[in-house]
């Protein structure tokens, strides 16, 4: 044994040590909070640990994901991480997935295997979705974050306490389309412009619709109608990529032709700095690798336009053999287009140019990650899940970290469910279909001849059919892939909480389910004062039976949580 885990067996004693040798523990991410809680983990003496990162690793990453290193660089984080971290105690067992975790072979059942969960995500949608099949299969999630000098380690302990969504998190930030397409005031606008509008149009998916605000209103209606007359001609001239002449066509269409659009448009330009068209010098795309790699100097003009061709040169080839490309902040091609079409936006708008580095931490909404912090937030994580196991329930402590002369640590009991969340505040059940099962049947045989429903919404990760919205009704569950998937019952009319249902692939059979009341006002304010045991889960594990958890108090009266998403191990507050 060694000299941790003696030191755990006094503090914790021998069946929590014998616990903590016999779990099974989930770690969803392998960045810089990732590697500390592996490492910690691995050295605590848990059993079994299961890995899952889709990343590989960049150059960037070394400075603070300490398990990697200069020949690890293009590698699997999962399976370099297993490998490095199995160094510190060979007798793990590290099984490493290089992949997805919203992948739908990670399924409820999957998720039910495991005695811990630990979240050390990178993006907010997967963090999400992490929340929620933990709650759903009432498996303990601990959710680590960093943010520069400020951290946090929630602790969720489904039908006892909050989950992730049972607070309110910020809106992603949206910009006017008005202002990003036409009227620029800051870098950033062109940053956005560059990568979310320009580039998707040329090589990528559509802009996420969360990116935009195109409300039509009485005063932007015609300048909207331009803006989609510009889009659909960019639209024509990504048909044209190949052609000798593309790169020219482009650099007169949005540095030239669409500015002079913009300047017939005269009441815009009477309270603001005008737009001045782009006078295009000479420039050679040969230059433009060189060019490129200078990140930490802002470009010339010209040597902007030499980026911009270079990188559309490449960008052009790769689509032979992808469908279509993704800005990714580490891939250089996508950062060089952006970095050097922004910078030519912003000259035309007259707004500060940018450097190629300077424009990464804006476009990858990067905030400067501290080692320190990650290894901090991550031994508090594994803390609270030793105590967890050792029957600790009710020492089980939410922390944050704050840059604050007076406290650095504040910590709290977890609070109760949020009954009017989404995730927290539903009844759930299973249930098995055939794959020509249809939406119809799905309405009409179980929701309203078993379960009693009479109007009713479906939704999964979009609408599927309500009241005014029939298209689906005959569309069976494998033309809709929702094997291995929620979906959510709503029933305005019934006093009952929603349904979630998880569907599976088999004969048809819905698992008998007690769907509590709504809670009135008076009831749900109760509630945050003590824990709510009518929420059925998938599973009985021992989460929801045991862990005898208090009401919400507080170490630091009137403290909140900061929402902390770790964006490559920088955080992304938005």
């Amino acid at each position: 044994m060694s000299s941790t885990q003696r030191g755990l067996r006094t503090l914790l004693g021998e069946n929590a040590v014998k616990r903590i040798r016999t779990s099974k523990v989930l770690l969803v991410g392998a960045g810089g909070i990732g590697c500390e809680l592996i490492k910690e983990l691995v050295v605590a003496g848990f059993g079994e640990i299961h890995l899952v990162d889709l990343d590989t690793i960049d150059l960037s990453n070394l400075n603070r994901q300490f398990l990697f290193s200069q020949q690890h660089i293009k590698k699997p984080k999962a399976l370099v991480a297993r490998d490095v971290a199995k160094e510190f105690n060979p007798n793990v067992n590290i099984v490493a997935y290089q992949d997805n975790i919203m992948d739908a072979k990670f399924s409820v059942k999957w998720f039910e295997s495991f005695d811990l969960v630990f979240n050390a995500l990178d993006n907010a949608q997967a963090r999400q979705h992490v929340n929620k099949m933990c709650v759903a299969t009432n498996t303990p999630l601990f959710d680590c974050g960093t943010a520069g000098f400020l951290g946090q380690c929630q602790v969720i302990i489904p039908g006892k306490t909050e989950c992730y969504d049972c607070r309110e998190h910020p809106a992603p930030k949206s910009f006017a389309v008005c202002t990003i397409r036409s009227t620029p005031s800051l870098p950033i606008h062109s940053i956005v412009w560059a990568k979310s509008f320009l580039f998707s149009l040329l090589f990528g998916p559509p802009a996420a619709e969360s990116q935009f605000d195109e409300t039509e209103t009485d005063d932007n209606r015609e300048e909207l109608e331009k803006l989609r007359k510009e889009q659909n001609e960019l639209g024509d001239l990504r048909e044209n990529l190949t052609s000798p002449d593309f790169m020219n066509k482009l650099v007169h269409k949005i540095f030239m032709e669409d500015i002079k659009r913009l300047l017939s448009m005269d009441a815009m330009w009477e309270n603001r700095r005008a737009p001045v068209p782009l006078e295009v010098p000479e420039y050679s795309s040969k230059d433009g690798q060189t060019l490129a790699s200078q990140d930490q100097r802002v470009w010339t003009t010209a040597e902007s336009l030499s980026v911009l061709a270079d990188s559309v040169e490449r960008l052009v080839s790769r689509l032979e053999a992808e469908k279509e490309i993704s800005f990714d902040k580490d891939d250089e091609d996508t950062l060089d287009f952006v970095a050097a079409a922004s910078n030519l936006r912003s000259s035309i708008f007259g707004l500060g140019l940018k450097s190629k580095f300077a424009v990464k931490e804006i476009a990858g909404n990067i905030i400067p990650a501290i080692a320190t912090t990650n290894a901090i937030v991550s031994g508090l994580g594994v803390i609270e899940a030793m105590k967890y196991l050792a029957g600790l329930d009710a020492d089980l402590r939410s922390v944050n970290i704050w840059r604050s002369a007076d406290r650095v640590f504040t910590s709290e009991k977890p609070a109760a469910p949020n009954p009017e969340c989404l995730v927290s505040g539903v009844a759930r059940t299973t249930m098995t279909a055939p794959a020509d099962f249809t939406i119809n049947q799905l309405i009409e045989d179980i929701l309203k001849l078993k379960l009693g429903y009479s109007e009713v919404s479906i939704l999964s990760d979009r609408l599927l059919a309500d009241p005014d919205y029939d298209d689906n009704l005959e569309k069976t569950l494998q033309e809709l892939s929702l094997h291995d998937k929620f979906v959510t019952v709503i029933d305005d009319d019934d006093e009952r909480v929603n349904l979630e249902i998880y569907i599976t692939e088999g004969p048809v059979n819905i698992e008998q389910v007690e769907i509590p009341l709504r809670p009135n006002q008076s009831e749900a304010d109760s509630e945050l004062l003590d824990p709510a045991d009518s929420i059925p889960p998938i599973s009985s594990k021992r989460t929801a039976q045991d862990a005898g958890l208090p009401g919400t108090t507080s170490s630091a009266p009137g403290q909140t949580f900061v929402d902390l998403t770790e964006q490559d191990d920088a955080i992304d507050l938005t």
